[in-house]
């Protein structure tokens, strides 16, 4: 039977500074351990630890732009364009102009899960 949920539940993000996500789907708003989707509203200078994560990250960019750093490389990924990080890579997020994006994470995103690096 379908379920609605009418609005997200906001979340607490790391970082540095305030970003707000916005949870539709997932083990907080909707008691779903297999998919996370959740929208991010990230500010200028925005960044968080470094991460290895147990669920892969599928990231579809609205506006702005997200940097996404690997043990390899650094990319940018603007509006409109997208990116997938893996479970058990290590990957680091930032917004140094701000931006605005969408990220599923398979299985759902928990904080248990996401391993952080120490600050």
């Amino acid at each position: 039977m379908p379920e609605l949920f009418k609005s997200p539940t906001t979340i607490e993000a790391a970082g540095n500074i305030p970003k707000i996500i916005k949870e539709f789907i997932g083990c907080v708003n909707s008691n779903t351990k297999d998919v996370s989707i959740a929208k991010m509203e990230s500010p200028a200078g925005w960044d968080e630890p470094g991460q290895t994560p147990e669920f892969d990250e599928y990231t579809v960019v609205l506006k702005g732009t997200l940097f996404v750093q690997t043990r390899d490389d650094v990319f940018e990924v603007n509006a409109n364009q997208s990116i997938i990080t893996r479970k058990g890579e290590w990957v680091r997020y930032s917004t140094p102009g701000g931006a605005e994006f969408f990220a599923v994470c398979l299985p759902a995103f928990t904080p248990d899960a996401v391993h952080r690096d120490a600050e």
